[in-house]
C-alpha cells in the first residue's frame, strides 16, 4: 500500500515530490538530498524529529482514526 500511498500525496497540488524513506537513521540525508521544504509526520510522533529543524520545517498532523488508507484508495480506484 505504501506506492498507492504515495501516488495519493504525489497527486495532491501542493506537493512537488514524494519519497520512500529506508532508513530513519538516514533520515536527515534523505532530507538534505531531496531537499525537502517540509518534514510531515503523524501526531503519535509529536517531538520525536524537531532535532531536524535545522533542515526543513517539521509537521505533525493529526491522525484520523476513523479514516482508513485502503478506504480512501478504494473510492479512488472506484472512480477511475
Amino acid at each position: 500500500h505504501q506506492d498507492d500511498r504515495m501516488a495519493i500525496i504525489a497527486g495532491l497540488a501542493c506537493v512537488d515530490g514524494v519519497f520512500l524513506e529506508e532508513s530513519l537513521e538516514q533520515k536527515a540525508e534523505y532530507l538534505r538530498g531531496y531537499s525537502a521544504d517540509i518534514l510531515v509526520m503523524g501526531d503519535d510522533w509529536a517531538g520525536k524529529f524537531d532535532s531536524f529543524a535545522y533542515i526543513c520545517e517539521v509537521v505533525y498532523f493529526p491522525r484520523t482514526p476513523s479514516v482508513s488508507t485502503t478506504g480512501i484508495i478504494e473510492v479512488i480506484r472506484g472512480l477511475l
